[in-house]
């Protein structure tokens, strides 16, 4: 059986040995059905090595435990926290702990860049990197309840064992290839704390609507800000509160009495009385008080009136062989949204920086410049310089 560490003075232990080595891996289980913050149920880390006490599961439901032992670790710089598909681990711990795993290395950045597809998926790496296959049964268990059987623990240790083969493939790839600095370029923007806090005061444009009306977004805005502070506070799903579409109705009808709410087709019954209830006619009323010039607006749409459909086309075409050449995935490049912007005129964006300059939008200007011209040779497309 998988050792699991349910005591500090453990947990501790196994990070003093952590500290001593170049890299460990980490993964976690967690359940957010339920509540609006992820409950973070059960944390797996390995480290180098083949013994089976490199590897184990740390149970953060144990009475009494602390991770601040795993968060010491998380800020030592000397160790690389490797990770698969981090965001939401990133999530968890920067709301649990408000830490972020530093220096960290991500298996799926790293396969994007060295040439496996957009977002490919961890099992994939198993199978392509690791000659190994995984039992994925236990994937949707509840990890929040005790005892966790023997499958589920096999399954959780997985996540992180064979993540040791894949990361020192992928780190050796990256070196041999000098793409480790496109690869730190990616985890810039995702170790950045402000990505993980959700401000109640943008809540409103996560909902889709149609509707432009200054009137209907300001009690829309002050409808979801209400919502998302209420769901933060009780530590339960925003749809809890009020769904989507019947923040939509209310925006629409405004109640300003509860006589008013009894009349919504969608609100649920306990939320038109109590707190909830008064909570929707406050926030109506601060939205119709709203000063016009306050309105909140939704951005603007880019202008395509000077799109050249021609060279949006010749840019497709010269960003595919770009992505070919590289062996990296189109859409990790540039978007599709991106190409007509640069057809447009427009020089700003992603591929306009860093990695994705040199691969590609280096050779886009020169395009749209008339400074290269492209050909077709075989199943090749060959670039021209003209000037």
């Amino acid at each position: 059986m998988p050792q699991t560490l349910t005591t500090t003075e453990a947990l501790a232990a196994f990070c003093a040995r952590a500290a001593l080595e170049p890299y460990v891996t980490v993964d976690t289980e967690f359940l957010r059905e339920r509540t609006y913050f992820a409950q973070l149920c059960l944390v797996q880390m390995a480290l180098p090595g083949e013994d089976e006490a490199d590897a184990v599961l740390i149970d953060p439901l144990a009475e009494g435990m602390s991770l601040e032992p795993l968060y010491e670790l998380f800020r030592n710089e000397a160790v690389v926290k490797v990770f698969h598909a981090a965001r939401q681990d990133l999530e968890i711990f920067h709301v649990d702990g408000n830490v972020m795993p530093r220096p960290l290395f991500d298996t799926q950045v790293a396969a994007m860049v060295c040439g496996f597809g957009e977002q490919v998926g961890y099992e994939t790496l198993v199978r392509k990197i690791a000659r190994a296959s995984l039992d994925k049964s236990s994937r949707f268990t509840d990890w929040s309840r005790r005892p966790l059987s023997e499958a589920q623990k096999n399954y959780a240790l997985a996540d992180v064992t064979h993540l040791r083969q894949i990361y020192e493939h992928l780190a050796a790839e990256l070196s041999r290839t000098g793409r480790t600095a496109w690869m730190e370029e990616e985890l810039t923007t995702l170790t950045d704390h402000g990505n993980y806090v959700v401000d109640p005061e943008n809540a409103w444009r996560r909902v889709k609507t149609r509707t432009n009306s200054g009137k209907f977004l300001a009690v829309l805005k002050e409808l979801a800000r209400f919502r998302e502070e209420t769901a933060q506070s009780r530590n339960i799903p925003r749809n809890r509160i009020m769904k989507d579409d019947v923040l939509l109705e209310l925006a629409s009808t405004k109640p300003r009495s509860a006589q008013d709410l009894s009349k919504s087709r969608l609100l649920l019954r306990e939320a038109r009385k109590g707190d909830i209830a008064d909570g929707i006619l406050a926030a109506v009323e601060r939205g119709l008080e709203m000063n016009p010039a306050d309105y909140p607006k939704f951005d603007k749409a880019p202008d395509r009136s000077s799109l050249n459909p021609a060279l949006a086309d010749l840019l497709r075409v010269l960003l595919k062989a770009k992505a070919e050449e590289a062996g990296v995935a189109q859409k990790l490049i540039a978007s599709s949204a991106d190409l007509d912007d640069i057809a447009c005129g427009g020089r700003e964006g992603l591929w306009a920086h860093g990695w994705r300059f040199e691969v590609f939008g280096e050779d886009a200007l020169r395009l749209c410049n008339s400074e290269i011209a492209l050909s077709a040779k075989g199943q090749r497309v060959k670039i021209i310089k003209l000037r």
